[in-house]
């Protein structure tokens, strides 16, 4: 099978969406198929390696480019070695790092842009890609990593023939909720409409489905489920002799939940019975989320418990399995309904019993993997009264541990998410015949 996925970078950061389309890739590649992966925006950061053929792709719908084409009509007629230099991936990597200074409001202008985009500045963008798509990869099937990207299906399929595409939902609601009006309210529209003309949707869960089907008033049964998967390989709980640890492991922010982990530790300390426990914190920094990172250190420090704190920003695949294998429990209280969260997998998959709370995905997958237990959402105390519960009782730990690695193995493996992507991919191929290109 021949498919091209588009995947949106981030340029500074770790994102879920990029590293799962990054191991599908790998995997179908190793499985002999013929997959591209071709960046949007933004450079790519990854913890795994890619394919070779992945490295060789420009990057469409450069972040520098699109803002200006949008902004100033000037630059929608510049020569492409022009555009090629603002496509640079050092300084887009370098924009990428300002980018918590972009408004709401332009993020939303350009959103809106992207779903409309036929009728946008960015024609000139969109012709390059197709270009691309026609020439070097004439894919049997392209794969949107995000439904945001729903506006470019028209175009596709008018230029490249009636080319199946499936769009993969990865936490769109949160975004768009941030945005401001009349965008908020345009984009749900555009999505409403555009959606409807890919062959296939997918969603990483049987939750964050059901929100979408809501959201957007599609019926329950045109949402396909694949969760996501990952590579196993260098997972696995490692022996330490050390004190027990609590870690942390998502993007240091206020929306991941950094500010209610500490303060779940806060008094998780203030309950006495474990207090040698440290907690370990890692994860991408981008510079926008220094300050609030910066404010939860200054909390420690006044509670006396900064020599029990361990900081690891920015950590290599390697650094992130070593860093889960030295954990207790693992806990990721994001704030919002995470469409999957990675991170939880991942902690599993090295054998960590994970504690978080409920009320979003994590208490499906706690169900199917038995690697975990919920509590309520919203309230550190809890939190920390789960953490002090499960350390009070080691066996249950360590059986929980088990279980969640036998349930990644068995449910959230690359293996499992490439198989079920292949069954879904021929099921969107079968719906159309594309024309030869």
């Amino acid at each position: 099978m021949k498919v091209t996925f588009l995947t949106a970078g981030t340029g500074s950061y770790h994102c879920g969406a990029c590293m799962r389309d990054n191991t599908l890739v790998t995997a179908l590649h190793r499985n002999g198929h013929e997959v591209a992966l071709l960046p949007m925006y933004l450079p790519m950061q990854l913890d795994e390696e890619s394919p070779p053929q992945v490295g060789n792709a420009p990057i469409f719908f450069g972040g520098i480019n699109v803002y200006l084409q949008s902004k100033f009509p000037f630059f929608r007629h510049t020569p492409r070695w022009f555009d090629a230099l603002l496509n640079g991936a050092g300084l887009l990597r370098k924009a990428a790092s300002r980018s918590h200074m972009t408004s709401p409001r332009k993020q939303g202008e350009m959103c809106l842009s992207m779903l409309q985009l036929e009728k946008s500045g960015l024609t000139k963008e969109l012709e390059k890609l197709i270009e691309w798509l026609a020439v070097h990869e004439q894919p049997e099937c392209i794969a949107l990593s995000t439904a945001l990207f729903a506006g470019m299906t028209r175009e596709l399929k008018k230029h490249l023939g009636d080319i199946p595409v499936i769009a993969f939902f990865q936490g769109e609601d949160t975004f768009l909720d941030t945005l401001p009006e009349p965008y908020r309210k345009g984009c749900w529209e555009e999505m409403q409409e555009r959606l409807p003309e890919c062959e296939m949707l997918i969603a990483p869960s049987r939750f964050y489905a059901e929100v979408m089907s809501k959201r957007l008033d599609l019926p329950a049964d045109k949402i396909e489920v694949l969760p996501n998967g990952i590579n196993l390989e260098g997972y696995g709980k490692c022996p330490t002799d050390g004190p027990e640890a609590i870690g942390f492991l998502s993007r240091m922010s206020q929306d991941k939940g950094l500010g209610d982990m500490v303060d779940a530790y806060l008094l998780f300390q203030e309950i006495g019975n474990f207090p040698s426990c440290r907690l370990k914190i890692a994860g991408s920094c981008p510079l926008g989320d220094e300050p609030f990172v910066q404010k939860q250190k200054e909390k420690i420090e006044e509670a006396g418990l900064s020599h029990l704190v361990d900081w690891e920003p920015n950590v290599s695949r390697e650094e992130k399995a070593r860093f889960l294998g030295s954990l207790t429990i693992f806990s990721a209280p994001m704030r919002y309904s995470e469409a999957f969260g990675l991170c939880l997998i991942e902690a599993m998959a090295s054998g960590v019993p994970v504690v978080n709370p409920g009320g979003s995905t994590f208490e499906e997958i706690a169900l199917i993997t038995g690697g975990g237990k919920t509590v309520p959402p919203g309230d550190p105390r809890l939190l920390a009264s789960a953490w002090d519960e499960l350390l009070a009782d080691p066996a249950e730990a360590a059986e929980m541990g088990k279980r969640g690695r036998r349930g990644v193995e068995q449910h959230y493996s690359v293996e499992v998410m490439k198989n079920g992507f292949l069954k879904l991919a021929e099921r969107a191929c079968a719906k159309t015949v594309p024309r030869k290109l």
